[in-house]
């Protein structure tokens, strides 16, 4: 299991990956236990959820720096 760079290194969280949507479209990032987003972690924004698991499960997506 992946976990989020971000929300670990900003928000002191060990958080799994996983396909999040916002108003821009869906990108991978993290969220806290009762589903509110804690990061974004993907650079790019995906047009559909399929695309963003695809990114993530095959590792072609770019990890943000910051948040």
């Amino acid at each position: 299991m992946s976990y989020g760079k971000l929300a670990l290194e900003y928000c002191g969280e060990q958080l799994p990956l996983q396909v999040l949507k916002s108003g821009a479209g869906f990108y991978i990032g993290t969220c806290d236990d009762i589903g509110a987003p804690v990061s974004r972690e993907s650079q790019e924004y995906y047009k559909t959820s399929k695309l963003a698991d695809d990114a993530l499960q095959n590792g072609t997506w770019t990890q943000k720096t910051h948040p």
